[in-house]
């Protein structure tokens, strides 16, 4: 009998565990694959990942990444692969420190820090999960973005539609297109589209992934704006990401966002995620460029 094809949403999810699983060319010097079809920007979650992986793959299996802090110089180009270099700066009994360089075309675009620990017990809090609705009782992002049809340029209406491998739920949707002035916070769900193995590290790699979801645009939220209305210049300048808890990333997780601070075309955010049981399992800054254009 012949094996039935796997599903749109499984091949999805296969593509992204494969995108971010980089192949190991020299001690210590990675490749990360480009996104089959992809044109323009790399996305920056994607090389956050990728430098992730690549930091995983230099590291003892019995120490977690617990953070990482990365800086954004240049914009990737989808054309090439991205090189990524680890540097082992410190090994510890308890903690190591591996430092990753993203290079494409001899330069850098990407350093990233990352730290790893030993698993062990300590002290516990954190904060509760905000009250929101359940994410079966939301529509996805991809569906709202259909409900508005021939009311997306053009010029973006392909780049939008696509299939993705992270399935987006937001609890309280904006409008693009027409923006309105909001407070600077906003809560999402989101998974990736199919189940994928138990590999942990793999689910980390593609937390890290998704967590330059969303933010951003949190800082716009008061004024009016959005990247869809033509007059705004926006890029990731940092990220910093610390895992704090075992999860599943092919499971619900809430992803609460808010913006404390924007300023001299620059906007701060912070993330909380939230595994659908309550627990805290990781949190996330980001600087970012929001830049007005004539």
């Amino acid at each position: 009998m012949d094996t039935p094809p796997p599903s749109p949403a499984r091949t999805l999810a296969q593509g992204l565990v494969a995108l971010l699983d980089v192949e190991e060319i020299d001690t210590d010097l990675y490749r990360g694959a480009r996104r089959p079809g992809g044109e323009g920007r790399v996305f920056g979650g994607q090389v956050i990942a990728q430098a992730l992986q690549a930091a995983q793959k230099s590291t003892e299996a019995e120490r977690i990444a617990h953070s990482l802090h990365a800086y954004f110089m240049r914009p990737g180009d989808e054309r090439y692969p991205i090189i990524y270099r680890v540097e082992r700066d410190f090994e510890g009994r308890s903690f190591a420190t591996r430092r990753v360089i993203a290079m494409q075309k001899g330069k850098p675009i990407l350093n990233m820090a990352c730290s790893f620990q030993m698993a062990e017990d300590g002290l516990h809090h954190q904060d509760a999960m905000p009250d929101v609705p359940a994410p079966d009782t939301l529509m996805s992002e991809a569906a709202l973005l259909a409900a508005s049809g021939d009311q997306i340029p053009e010029a973006v209406r392909g780049f939008l539609g696509r299939p993705r491998p992270i399935e987006l739920r937001p609890v309280d949707p904006r409008v693009w297109l027409t923006p309105e002035r909001r407070e600077p916070s906003q809560a999402t769900w989101f998974r990736l589209v199919a189940p994928i193995g138990d590999d942990p590290t793999l689910h980390r790699a593609i937390l890290a992934y998704a967590s330059d979801h969303v933010l951003l645009g949190t800082s716009t939220l008061p004024h009016e704006v959005s990247w869809l209305t033509g007059n705004m210049q926006t890029a990731s300048l940092d990220h910093a990401l610390w895992l704090h808890e075992p999860f599943r990333a092919d499971e619900w997780l809430l992803y609460t966002t808010d913006s404390p601070w924007a300023g001299h075309a620059r906007g701060f955010n912070r993330g909380r995620i939230f595994a659908a049981d309550g627990r805290l399992v990781a949190s996330v800054t980001q600087e970012g460029l929001i830049r007005l254009r004539d």
